[in-house]
């Protein structure tokens, strides 16, 4: 070899770049590219396998699984399945009415409950009927807010309409010469949404829809064992209410005898039946019950609380369901003015409140005039649906509130419309809304370990075989995601599907999070 041959030669053993600059550079740039993909690539792997296993693990693997995972900064899909096919969302459909009223409503608007009448006060004496106008407030009740990690209740349920009297008593009124009236005519009346079931409507979370929404139209029934076995239990009814009667038909047992209480009422029926059996000196057992139509028993509460007040009332109390062509000429007695609805929507999504969010659909209608069938209240959505930049057909709504089971959506249409939230003035009311892992609402007990808590702000829901779980995420490097799980025709227990749907989000959180790709050794070339 001749020297210029062995000089050339130990320049390419020693490795010197200066060789063939040009190669060197376009070769580490193309490397350098290449980690972002690998590291895209791999956290989608890693997490692809993990909600395999979970998803495939007997007994989930009976039921159908659709989720969809974006970065919410960028949009970018990071995980999707049966994105685009129909899911009973069950609570989730309270992501979609709460964005609606908000996005319609604007969280400043404050509901208006007034007592009128069509005659005028002389002297004392209302000469024509006392009015109760509902007008869709959920929280004429004894709620204390602001919402802090829990529901809490101060005074009696009846507390806001016993402050609507005590304004009558300032006004100087005596008696009532007409009738005392419960007016929800502001909705057309439906009590019940199609596809809600005949089990639902006995219980809180079926209570009957309406304009006047007093204590949640709900009654509490409390049973009361007897000091010792064979004695008498009793039973008591709060607020009291005309709308039924208990039958008490229930046995006080031994005190370390396990008690079963069975309820029995039949739609419209005016008899509650109490059966089963209680321990003896236990704690009494509270029931709470639906009021199956919430503008009379408003009525007669009213009528109640201003008897209480040495008010008297020469006619009988009744209910108005339908618009009154007289009502721009009444007088407005007292006047109640709800907090705003940037406040109490946090309870709605914190609680999973049915009954507030059937109305708040409504009420958001409602700016745009009366609707004359159902149907035309589901149409009403529709263009925010579209404004949302859902795609056509990708929501079926039945209800506001989930609880139907007709009630369809697709895992994308769930992520697009919490892309479009995340954009509005609105979002931080929307968002602070929303259950915190181990936090509150109905996450308060899920996912406390592997440093989850307060990682997960998302909607839950359930109703039988289904359960779903959407919102927004936070990596522990801040990065924030969106995503939706939804899960239909699981046999498994309630609580098993919770545990797999956390641990979706344990895997979503640990293999998106940015500093888990920064971390992962560079690939050698």
């Amino acid at each position: 070899m001749n020297r210029k041959g062995v000089w050339a030669a130990s320049l390419l053993f020693m490795g010197l770049v200066f060789v063939c600059p040009s190669l060197a550079t376009e070769k580490q740039a193309v490397q350098d590219a290449a980690k972002p993909e690998k590291a895209k690539s791999s956290a989608a792997d890693n997490f692809s396998i993990r909600a395999s296993n979970i998803m495939q693990a007997p007994p989930m693997n009976k039921g159908e699984w659709g989720i969809l995972i974006v970065d919410a900064a960028t949009g970018e899909t990071l995980y999707e399945k049966n994105a685009d096919s129909f899911f009973v969302p069950a609570s989730n459909m309270k992501l979609f009415t709460t964005a609606l009223a908000l996005d319609k409503l604007g969280p400043d608007y404050h509901f208006r409950t007034t007592l009128e009448t069509n005659g005028k006060l002389e002297e004392g004496i209302l000469q024509g009927d006392l009015i109760l106008v509902g007008r869709g407030d959920p929280n004429l009740s004894n709620r204390k807010f602001p919402y802090d990690t829990k529901e809490e209740f101060e005074g009696p349920p009846e507390r806001v309409l016993s402050e609507l009297v005590d304004q009558l008593v300032i006004h100087g009124v005596k008696q009532v010469s007409g009738d005392v009236v419960g007016d929800d005519s502001y909705f057309p009346r439906e009590r019940y949404p199609d596809g809600w079931e005949i089990d639902d409507i006995v219980w809180e979370y079926g209570a009957a829809i309406s304009a006047i929404v007093l204590n949640d139209n709900t009654v509490t029934l409390t049973v009361i064992p007897g000091e010792k076995a064979g004695k008498a239990v009793s039973t008591m009814v709060v607020p009291a209410t005309p709308e039924f009667s208990v039958k008490n038909e229930v046995i006080t047992v031994g005190p370390k005898e396990k008690g079963e209480l069975r309820l029995t009422r039949e739609i419209g029926a005016s008899a509650v039946v109490v059966s089963g059996t209680i321990a003896a000196a236990s704690t009494p057992r509270k029931l709470i019950l639906a009021v199956q139509e919430p503008a009379e028993n408003a009525a007669s509460l009213l009528a109640r609380l201003l008897a209480d007040r040495g008010i008297k009332i020469a006619g009988k109390v009744r209910a108005n369901h339908e618009p009154d062509p007289e009502e721009l000429s009444r007088i407005v007695l007292a006047e109640h003015l709800s907090l705003r609805l940037g406040d109490t929507v946090k309870l709605v999504n914190k609680v999973s409140q049915n009954l507030h969010t059937e109305v708040l659909l409504r009420t958001a209608a409602r700016q745009d005039g009366r609707w004359a069938e159902p149907e035309d209240l589901l149409k009403f959505p529709e263009p925010f649906y579209e404004k949302v930049g859902i795609a056509p057909g990708d929501v079926i709504q039945t209800d506001g509130s989930g609880l139907s089971r007709h009630d369809m959506v697709t895992p994308r249409a769930v992520i697009t419309l919490l892309q479009y939230a995340q954009k509005q003035s609105w979002f931080l009311p929307y968002y602070f809304s929303l259950p915190i892992s181990g936090i509150d609402g109905t996450l308060t007990e899920r996912m406390k370990a592997a440093g989850m808590t307060g990682k997960i702000h998302a909607k839950t829901g359930s109703v039988n075989h289904v359960r779903s779980l959407s919102g927004y995420a936070d990596t522990a490097n801040g990065r924030r995601l969106i995503f939706s799980f939804l899960s239909n025709n699981m046999g498994a227990s309630g609580h098993d599907i919770h545990e797999a749907i956390d641990g979706l989000c344990l895997a979503m959180v640990e293999e998106f999070n940015p500093a888990a790709v920064a971390a992962e050794p560079a690939a050698v070339h």
